[in-house]
């Protein structure tokens, strides 16, 4: 029975991918349009989840009930912040592990001017959530991450910001 409904579910994933595949080629202005909408800008993961999972439902294919032992599991504390750019710097002791504030899907990985090298996480409430200046991060795009697992390593500092279709958010709703 289970079975039978994840085939019901990969068919009709399969035949809305034609479909749009279809379009595309067929129509140049439906292509123009598609590609400006998912490679030109904000491309929200959590609402395309959303929608999948109330009108399709939840693929289930993973056992969630299994026990996993967190090997790293904190949550964000820093000495200073202060106000920068669209965010905050926080200052932290040297070579602080950065832990995820909230779970995502990381959507960016690379130099972002002002911020440095920088890890972009779409959360799974559709905020893209900054970090800059990391080092030593083992993420790659695309992974899915837990809140609270170990994103990267900084030395003194690091910059977070908070943003929702492009608009940057006030980082205190985020932070205390």
């Amino acid at each position: 029975m289970k079975c039978t409904s994840i085939i019901n579910k990969a068919l009709i994933s399969i035949i809305l991918m034609l479909i749009v595949l279809i379009f595309i080629k067929a129509s140049s202005s439906f292509k123009s349009e598609f590609y400006n909408k998912v490679y030109g800008s904000n491309f929200s993961f959590s609402y395309f989840n959303n929608l999948y999972n109330k009108y399709i439902g939840n693929l289930d294919i993973i056992d969630t009930n299994v026990k996993v032992d967190t090997v790293f599991n904190e949550t964000l504390t820093y000495k200073n912040k202060e106000k920068y750019e669209d965010g905050v710097k926080l200052t932290v002791d040297k070579n602080y592990l950065v832990p995820v504030n909230e779970s995502g899907i990381v959507v960016f990985i690379g130099e972002k001017e002002k911020y440095g090298n920088t890890v972009i996480i779409q959360r799974v409430d559709g905020i893209d959530e900054w970090y800059g200046n990391i080092e030593n991060t083992n993420l790659k795009l695309y992974d899915y991450i837990k809140k609270g697992t170990l994103l990267g390593e900084v030395n003194d500092y690091f910059y977070l910001v908070y943003k929702k279709n492009g608009k940057a958010l006030n980082y205190e709703d985020y932070i205390k």
